[in-house]
């Protein structure tokens, strides 16, 4: 309940202060390339729920709409999305599906269906039985994925074998050590991590 309570004044609160920020983000990619601003796609949430998650639109609409992996330079990618990816502001609007409650702040990444039938039965009830998050420690260790996709000869098998098992491990970590103060930890070294 405390969780949920954070989430809800601190998704509000960062909502209200962002406002002008990301209505001029929605503007400049209306304007950098046809589409609407946002993008939404379906992820896996609390229980196996499906949801639809809520982000900055980064690529063309041609393909924003197929992409599931995005690799290094991708053709797809709008000149406002490479900062936007950058800079992880694609990510602000799901302080919106922690308003609805589709997701928290802190918790495991949520990830497509396509990839969610990959997890081992084992590591999918633990990663499954909390909320998804906007961070977590994947996200932390892993903010440099698109670039490390971009550089294998085979970015699907190298996310399939080598970085989704990486990250499985960070979540079923977060879950089994999940408190307040290592949700705090998280947030912060986001921040830090962010700011480098």
């Amino acid at each position: 309940m405390s969780k949920r309570l954070f989430d809800l004044a601190a998704a509000l609160a960062g909502l209200i202060v962002l406002a002008p920020l990301l209505a001029a983000i929605a503007a400049w990619i209306r304007i950098d390339s046809p589409g609407p601003a946002w993008f939404r796609q379906q992820r896996v949430g609390r229980d196996g729920v499906l949801f639809e998650i809520i982000k900055f639109r980064t690529m063309r609409v041609a393909g924003a709409d197929t992409a599931q992996l995005t690799v290094g330079a991708d053709a797809r990618i709008t000149r406002a999305g490479q900062f936007l990816r950058r800079s992880k502001l694609d990510e602000l609007p799901q302080l919106i599906n922690v308003l609805l409650g589709s997701m928290s702040l802190v918790g495991p990444r949520p990830e497509v269906p396509r990839y969610v039938a990959c997890y081992p039965p084992e590591v999918r009830a633990i990663v499954l039985s909390v909320a998804p998050g906007i961070t977590d420690w994947a996200s932390i260790h892993y903010k440099d994925e698109n670039a490390l996709l971009g550089s294998s000869a085979d970015p699907e098998r190298a996310y399939l074998e080598t970085i989704l098992p990486a990250k499985l491990a960070w979540n079923v970590r977060y879950v089994r050590e999940r408190s307040f103060w290592t949700d705090l930890r998280i947030i912060f070294s986001t921040l830090a991590a962010l700011a480098r």
